[in-house]
C-alpha cells in the first residue's frame, strides 16, 4: 500500500483522505477563501493528529499529494484576475467580443434565460482597447499568407503593456496549423520583456492549449488561461511552499477536468476548472467497478454547489458538447458534469415578485458567516438551518462535535423572515426549504438522465458530500437505490485517490475516412498515424519530465467523428493506436458507426455521406492504485447495538414531531437494517431515514438506502400516523400502499 495524500477544497470545507498503508484516514476543515494553505494545512493537522503525528513527521513520508482546488472558479467569479492583452489576426479584433450568436446564453440558467429582457453578454475579461491586431496571416492548410511583421508586433506589445497588461494571450488564425507565428511573437515578447524582469509577463499562446479548430473557443481558452495564471500559481505556490517547508519532497499533482491529474508543472489553469466534481465523478466510476455497478448517478452536495455525473454503461467518456468556463465556451475536452448552486448553504427567501414564492438558493452563505445556526454575524436561513431546526442534525454533533450549532437562532431566523410571510409554522417552513431545495435537485438528476435518453430505474445512486446523505431521500427519490459510503463527507478526495495520471492531447485533423461515392475506407494512413505518433511523443517526453516511466503508460486514441451531411460530431474511442491494414480501417469504422448508432439512433446513420474525423485526441494514462472494499459475513438486521439514543424530529409524511432513534453509522454491522423514520450519524454527516424508507449496510458496510413495502403488521419503531401501515420491507420499486386507508 501507498502513502498518499488527497485533497478537495470546497466552497465551505476542504476534505482530506489520507492512505496511510493500509488506513484511509478522513478529516474535514472550514475552507480559508482568504488563504487557501492555512484551511490546506488544517486538514491536514487533524489527519496527521489521527496517525499521532506531527505534520513534520508525517510529510517526509508522505509519496505523492492530490490537489482539487476551485480557486479558478472562485477567480472568474469574483473578477479578480490581471489586466489582459490579447494579439490576435489583423482584422479579427472584435471576434471574441462579437462571440458565438448564443453567447449571451451560455454559463445561464434556464430560469435566467426566459427573461430576455435583461440578458446581454458577460462583461469581456480583456476590453476592446487591450486588443491587438497583428499583421500577418496563415490559411487553414497552413500556408503562411502574409508574413508576420515583427516590428508591427513591437509596436502593438508596447501599446498593450502602456496600457497595463499583465499578462498576454496569443491567438492567430489557423495557428494549430501552422504555428510558427505565435511561437516568433513569444520570442519577441521575451526578447522585449525578459524573464528575469521585475515584470516578468506570462505569454500564453492559443495553439498551446487547444491545438484544433474553433476560432472563437481557441481564444477564450487561451484568455482564460492567462486570466486565471498567475492567481493560480500564487494560491498553489504558498500550498506548494508549505509543503516543502515542512518536509515533502514528493509530486503535487492537481485533479484535471479531464478526469485525470498531472503534476502541476504540467498543467494549464483552464484543466483545473471543476476539477472537484469530475474527482467524484471518477471516484464513482472507479468504486462502481469494483462494485460491480455498470450505471451510476453521482451526486454531490456540498455547502454552496449540487454537482451531478453519469457513469454509463461503465464508462464516463461523456464529454461537454460545448464546454462553458463560467460564461465563455471553450475548446478544450472537459467531462460532462453538472454544477448548480444548490447546497447546505443555499439561502431561502421569498420572492414577493411571484407570489411571495419560496425559493432556495442559488446565493449561498458560503463558509462565512456560514448559515445562522453558525453563530458567525449570518442573518438568511439556509438549507443547513432547516436542518438543524427539524431534528435532523445535532447540534451539539455537527462537524463532529467540534462546531456547535445555534438551533434557536436558526429557529428565529426561519420564522421572521420565511414562516411569517407564508403564515405556516416553523417546522413547516423550515420542511419546505428542504422540499423545494430538494425538488431542484431532484429535477436537475431527471433532466440530465432523461435528456440522455436513459430511465432512472436503470441506476443506482452515489450520495456524497456533507449534504448527500442528508437529502438523497428527497432528491433521489426515482432511482430505486442510494449508495451511502463511510466517507461520503470526502467523496470527492477519495476519488482523487483513485484517479489515473493521464496527459490528453488534441489536433485538428480532417480526414475523408468513408468515400460516400464508393464506399472506400482511406488508404492514407499516414494522416491518422503521424499525428498520433507526434502526440504519443509529446506525452512520453511530458511523463519522463514528470519522474515517471512511459513505458508503465497505456496510450490510447480517441476520435472525433461525423457523417457528411450531418452537424452531429461523436467522439469515440478507436480499438487501435495506429492504422496499418484495411483490416485496420475498417475496426475504426465500425466502432464509430456502432457508437453514433447507440447515441443517435442506427436510422441516422448516412454511409452515402461518407464519415470524416474532425479531430485526434490521445490519452497518456498511469494506472494508479485502486481502492480495495473490504467483503464481510451478512449478520443478524437487528440495529439495536448501534443506537445511541433518540431526538424528537419532524416529518412531513407523518405531519408532526416524534421521538426518532439515532443511531452511528460505524457501529452499524452489515446485515443491520434502519427502518425509517430514523437518523444515522456519521462523522461529518447525518443520514436521514423517513417513513416508508429502509437503510441496509451491505457486505461493504456501505449504507443502501431503499424504498419499503407494507408486510404484515409488526411493531413499529416510532408513532405514525393513524390509518399508515406499521410495518416495513425492504424493495428496489418505489412504495405504494397495499390499500386505501
Amino acid at each position: 500500500m501507498s502513502r498518499t495524500i488527497d485533497i478537495d477544497v470546497g466552497g465551505t470545507f476542504t476534505d482530506l483522505v489520507l492512505t496511510w498503508d493500509e488506513r484511509r484516514i478522513t478529516a474535514k476543515a472550514p475552507t480559508t477563501p482568504y488563504d487557501l494553505s492555512v484551511g490546506f494545512l488544517d486538514v491536514l493537522g487533524d489527519g496527521a493528529e489521527q496517525l499521532d503525528m506531527d505534520i513534520d513527521e508525517l510529510l517526509p513520508q508522505v509519496e505523492l499529494v492530490r490537489y482539487s482546488t476551485t480557486v479558478a472558479m472562485n477567480r472568474l467569479i469574483e473578477r479578480k484576475g490581471p489586466r489582459l492583452g490579447l494579439l490576435t489576426t489583423e482584422g479579427h479584433e472584435d471576434a471574441i467580443l462579437i462571440g458565438r450568436g448564443a453567447q449571451w446564453t451560455d454559463g445561464t440558467r434556464i430560469s435566467e434565460r426566459r427573461n430576455l429582457a435583461v440578458q446581454k453578454k458577460p462583461a469581456p475579461l480583456v476590453t476592446r482597447d487591450m486588443i491587438a491586431g497583428i499583421r500577418e496571416r496563415v490559411d487553414s492548410f497552413g500556408q503562411v499568407l502574409r508574413p508576420l511583421d515583427e516590428d508591427d508586433v513591437r509596436r502593438k506589445l508596447r501599446v498593450l503593456v502602456d496600457g497595463g497588461a499583465r499578462a498576454i494571450a496569443v491567438s492567430l488564425l489557423w495557428s494549430f496549423a501552422n504555428p510558427a507565428h505565435e511561437k516568433r511573437i513569444r520570442e519577441i515578447i521575451r526578447e522585449e520583456y525578459r524573464s528575469y524582469h521585475v515584470g516578468y509577463l506570462p505569454v500564453v499562446l492559443s495553439h498551446e492549449v487547444v491545438g484544433k479548430v474553433g476560432e472563437y473557443e481557441r481564444t477564450m481558452t487561451a484568455v482564460l488561461d492567462a486570466y486565471l495564471q498567475s492567481s493560480i500559481k500564487a494560491e498553489m505556490e504558498q500550498t506548494w511552499d508549505q509543503l516543502r517547508e515542512h518536509g515533502y519532497r514528493g509530486s503535487f499533482l492537481l485533479t484535471h477536468n479531464t478526469g485525470g491529474s498531472a503534476e502541476i508543472f504540467k498543467t494549464t489553469a483552464s484543466r483545473t476548472y471543476n476539477g472537484g466534481p469530475i474527482a467524484g465523478l471518477m471516484g464513482s466510476y472507479h468504486i462502481g467497478q469494483a462494485l460491480g455497478f455498470r450505471n451510476v448517478i453521482a451526486s454531490d452536495v456540498g455547502g454552496t454547489s449540487f454537482d451531478l455525473g453519469m457513469v454509463v454503461d461503465a464508462s464516463v467518456r461523456s464529454y461537454e458538447f460545448r464546454p462553458i468556463i463560467d460564461r465563455w465556451m471553450v475548446g478544450i475536452s472537459m467531462l460532462q458534469a453538472t454544477t448548480m448552486g444548490a447546497g447546505g448553504g443555499s439561502i431561502a427567501w421569498i420572492n414577493e415578485l411571484l407570489g411571495n414564492r419560496l425559493e432556495v438558493g442559488p446565493r449561498s452563505a458560503g463558509s462565512y458567516p456560514g448559515p445562522v445556526c453558525y453563530d458567525l454575524g449570518g442573518t438568511e436561513p439556509t438549507t443547513t438551518d432547516a436542518d438543524v431546526v427539524l431534528g435532523y442534525i445535532a447540534p451539539d454533533g455537527y462537524f463532529d462535535g467540534r462546531m456547535p450549532l445555534d438551533r434557536d437562532k436558526a429557529a428565529e431566523a426561519i420564522r421572521t423572515r420565511i414562516a411569517d410571510p407564508l403564515g405556516v409554522s416553523v417546522d413547516e417552513a423550515a420542511a419546505l426549504i428542504r422540499q423545494v431545495i430538494e425538488s431542484t435537485m431532484a429535477s436537475a438528476i431527471q433532466r440530465e438522465v432523461h435528456l440522455r435518453g436513459y430511465h432512472p430505474e436503470d441506476f443506482v445512486l452515489f450520495a456524497f458530500g456533507g449534504g448527500g446523505p442528508t437529502h438523497v431521500a428527497g432528491y433521489g427519490a426515482d432511482v430505486p437505490t442510494a449508495v451511502i459510503f463511510p466517507q461520503a463527507p470526502v467523496f470527492s478526495a477519495l476519488g482523487s485517490s483513485v484517479m489515473d495520471v493521464m496527459h490528453v492531447y488534441e489536433q485538428s485533423k480532417r480526414i475523408l475516412f468513408l468515400d460516400g461515392m464508393s464506399q472506400r475506407l482511406t488508404e492514407d494512413y499516414e494522416a491518422y498515424n503521424a499525428p498520433v505518433r507526434e502526440m504519443v511523443a509529446q506525452a512520453r517526453a511530458d511523463l519522463t519530465s514528470e519522474g515517471l516511466d512511459p513505458d508503465d503508460a497505456l496510450f490510447t486514441v480517441e476520435l472525433d467523428m461525423l457523417y457528411g451531411g450531418q452537424v452531429q460530431v461523436k467522439r469515440v474511442s478507436s480499438p487501435l493506436l495506429e492504422i496499418r491494414s484495411e483490416a485496420d480501417a475498417a475496426a475504426v469504422y465500425d466502432a464509430f458507426e456502432e457508437e453514433y448508432s447507440a447515441a443517435f439512433s442506427p436510422h441516422v446513420v448516412n454511409k452515402p455521406g461518407g464519415a470524416y474525423i474532425e479531430s485526434i485526441i490521445v490519452k497518456a494514462t498511469v494506472p494508479q492504485e485502486k481502492l480495495e472494499l473490504p467483503v464481510h459475513e451478512l449478520g443478524d438486521a437487528d440495529p439495536s447495538p448501534a443506537r445511541r439514543g433518540s431526538r424528537e424530529a419532524y416529518w412531513p409524511e407523518l405531519g408532526r414531531r416524534v421521538d426518532t432513534p439515532v443511531y452511528a453509522f460505524d457501529r452499524l454491522a452489515p446485515g443491520n437494517q434502519v427502518d425509517g423514520p430514523g437518523l444515522v450519524e456519521a462523522e461529518f454527516t447525518t443520514i436521514v431515514v423517513p417513513p416508508r424508507r429502509v437503510l441496509r449496510i451491505d457486505e461493504h458496510g456501505l449504507g443502501l438506502l431503499e424504498h419499503a413495502v407494507a408486510v404484515e403488521p409488526a411493531p413499529a419503531q416510532v408513532p405514525v400516523m393513524e390509518g399508515s401501515p406499521t410495518g416495513w420491507a425492504t424493495c428496489s420499486t418505489p412504495w405504494r400502499p397495499t390499500a386505501s386507508p
